[in-house]
């Protein structure tokens, strides 16, 4: 039995198409680099942040760049800006989530 349904022969899109002039890197390391602002400005006492900020470098194995983690623990990062009231830092990792993620 044949389908009657038309597929498109060329799907269109809005999503970007490349990453030129976007610096995600450094814009990621830049969320790294608020994350430690606003452990240390907390009394340092945040179990999950040293074993995240750890994560930077491994005792073995390749370490992962600072926009994987920031990808992979997007939420608690968000979570965290939030408690620690950092708009600025909110605003940067909304940019990186949506230039990068």
């Amino acid at each position: 039995m044949e389908s009657t349904r038309q597929i498109p022969s060329q799907i269109s899109t809005d999503r970007y198409l490349t990453f030129d002039g976007i610096d995600c890197a450094g814009n990621a390391r830049r969320v790294m680099g608020y994350i430690a602002c606003n452990v240390a400005a907390q009394g340092g006492d945040h179990r999950f942040w040293h074993y995240f900020m750890a994560k930077r470098t491994p005792k073995s194995g390749p370490a992962p760049d600072d926009l994987f983690l920031v990808h992979s623990h997007i939420n608690q990062i968000r979570e965290f800006f939030e408690q620690c009231g950092d708009r600025e830092a909110l605003e940067l990792l909304l940019q990186v989530e949506e230039e990068c993620c």
